[in-house]
């Protein structure tokens, strides 16, 4: 069995506020601890994947704040002890200061993280 905590995983972005901590937790499964202030907006780190949003799927816990995500099909809004799927196609905005935790397939995510480092995200 695998475990770990914000703590102990480790940053894989970080910069104006935005804190993105992730570890790789098995069974092709990782966690990600993630900290966006008011006003963060994901959408052009994410340009130039398919329809320029993620496309790797979400599970997770809204601990703080409200975030809106966009989708091809609307906004969807988020808020603060909420547990959500997010599926392939979304990009999320802060409308608050969040924390969530979220759990993704490990190949999927680390290539949408690549591609947003790659950004300079």
């Amino acid at each position: 069995m695998t475990a770990t905590t914000r703590k102990d995983a480790p940053v894989v972005i970080e910069g104006d506020g935005v804190e993105l901590r992730v570890q790789d937790v098995g069974g092709d499964l990782s966690v990600a601890f993630v900290r966006f202030p008011e006003g963060t907006d994901m959408g052009p780190a994410l340009k130039g994947l398919a329809d320029d949003l993620c496309p790797c799927p979400h599970w997770g816990y809204l601990f703080k704040g409200r975030l809106k995500m966009r989708t091809p099909h609307g906004d969807d809004l988020y808020e603060a002890g909420e547990a959500f799927y997010w599926p392939p196609g979304h990009a999320p905005v802060a409308l608050e200061d969040c924390e969530y935790i979220d759990f993704s397939p490990t190949k999927d995510f680390n290539e949408v993280l690549d591609h947003i480092k790659a950004q300079g995200g």
